[in-house]
């Protein structure tokens, strides 16, 4: 699976994020559901085909623990944070997304509304 690391230009992150690109139904779907831990530095990078309030939503059913959410828009910019708790129906950003970060709760104080985020492939070896 391809991974990307997940840069914040606007303020330093605490430890770089890793996090799984998912870009098709099944890896989207499939999110952390059955994880009862994430580790600082792993996540998972939800992509749509476009900027959307509704495709950019998530549930939280059969996931075992929270999760730091940053909604990010084509153009880079942080749309909408929040703390997805385990179990609840959905989350829905305030405005229009294509990528969903999702990652530990202990990251979400790094992301801000306004920030500017960047991506980059990682290779592994």
């Amino acid at each position: 699976m391809k991974k990307v690391a997940v840069h914040n230009e606007t303020r330093s992150l605490k430890a770089p994020v890793v996090a799984n690109y998912c870009d098709s139904f099944f890896s989207r779907l499939r999110g952390f559901t059955f994880r009862d831990e994430i580790p600082q530095g792993e996540g998972l990078l939800l992509v749509q085909p476009r900027d959307s309030r509704l495709d950019a939503a998530i549930h939280m059913l059969m996931v075992f623990t929270d999760l730091a959410v940053v909604w990010i828009n084509d153009a880079g910019e942080v749309v909408d944070t929040c703390l997805a708790r385990s179990w609840a129906l959905a989350y829905m950003p305030k405005y229009p997304a294509r990528y969903v970060l999702e990652m530990s709760p202990s990251r979400l104080d790094e992301f801000c509304v306004g920030d500017h985020i960047r991506f980059e492939e990682v290779w592994l070896d």
